[in-house]
């Protein structure tokens, strides 16, 4: 059957792989559409030091089943949650499964579902009344959810969102769904401007608009309950500490590129909360399917291309080339 293989950094195309039966226990999947993440990206530029080659990629799947569902009817749609748990280690004992010190992503540690078929445990699957394209976009979104629950938002929160990528949006539309009052920072406008349809009720443009002031305008000077990092540079790492309220919470979920040096008073003056957040749990995805099935995403405006499998290296390298151009891609696999 065919796959789509990351040979080596920058070497992709569709690869003959074998067929997949059903493992006993498992679920037996045709996929039908994968969104390609940031993740995808990295690899494909050789920045992912996770992953080995060559590799099948793909964990933000839209596909329907075929056999071995138990309880699930041949051609019942669902999406599937990407990681594994060990169920010993601290973080698996402690119930965040999400963060476990063994995990292997589907595409990066372990093949993906670029693929015409795939077996997958029954309980990493989740059954959604949603379009292809939406339950692609159901995995993403959960990693943007599960740092609005990391920081512990409620409806009395203003909360501060840096970068309006795919993550970024997921934390945005998160914040949104809890009715946060919810700002959206990026330097692109049409991100902001899908931002918006996401939730945010403000937008600040750092290209042209100075952030301290903007926030403070619109925190009467406190600054946000919370900050939210979801672009990975250092000067957004420490604008989300310098800018967030006194015993406030900040949330990273960018990987930094570079060491970030701080300013640390402000880490005991303010009394903060600084916490990661990493991939997602099984309520994170219930509740992005619950906010998609109420309609309560701009999905056709988050989804920049859909391309069928052949042309998925092509999109790879214009991706690459032009990263701003994108926010969410996605790769026809199966009709």
């Amino acid at each position: 059957m065919k796959a789509f293989r990351m040979e080596s950094a920058g070497v992709a195309g569709v690869a003959d792989v074998a067929e997949v039966v059903a493992v006993p226990g498992e679920v037996l999947l045709q996929v039908k559409m994968v969104g390609m993440c940031g993740t995808d990206l990295n690899t494909y530029r050789g920045r992912n030091a996770m992953v080995t080659f060559p590799r099948v990629l793909g964990h933000e799947v839209a596909a329907v089943v075929v056999e071995g569902g138990g309880d699930l009817a041949a051609g019942t749609a669902v999406t599937v949650s990407p990681y594994t748990n060990c169920g010993i280690c601290p973080s698996c004992r402690r119930g965040r499964a999400n963060a476990c010190q063994h995990n292997e992503t589907m595409g990066v540690q372990r093949d993906g579902a670029m693929t015409e078929y795939i077996s997958v445990p029954r309980e990493k699957l989740h059954v959604a009344n949603l379009s292809l394209k939406e339950l692609c976009l159901v995995e993403p979104l959960t990693v943007g959810f599960h740092a609005v629950a990391r920081g512990r938002v409620a409806m009395e929160d203003t909360v501060a969102v840096f970068g309006c990528g795919a993550i970024g949006l997921g934390a945005i539309a998160g914040s949104a769904f809890r009715e946060a009052e919810t700002i959206a920072i990026d330097m692109d406008d049409a991100k902001l401007a899908i931002a918006r349809k996401a939730g945010a009720k403000h937008t600040i443009n750092t290209a042209r608009e100075d952030l301290h002031t903007r926030l403070a305008e619109i925190t009467g000077g406190q600054g946000p309950d919370v900050t939210i990092e979801a672009i990975g540079l250092p000067v957004t790492f420490r604008a989300a500490v310098e800018e967030v309220a006194f015993t406030g919470r900040v949330v990273y979920i960018g990987y930094a590129k570079e060491p970030v040096a701080y300013e640390t008073r402000l880490f005991v003056q303010k009394e903060l909360d600084i916490l990661g957040s990493r991939n997602a749990l099984p309520e994170d995805f219930r509740e992005v399917i619950h906010m998609l099935e109420a309609g309560r995403f701009p999905v056709d405006d988050a989804v920049s291309a859909i391309v069928p499998i052949e042309e998925a290296a092509r999109m790879l390298g214009a991706w690459s080339d032009a990263p701003a151009k994108f926010t969410k891609i996605l790769v026809q696999i199966s009709e």
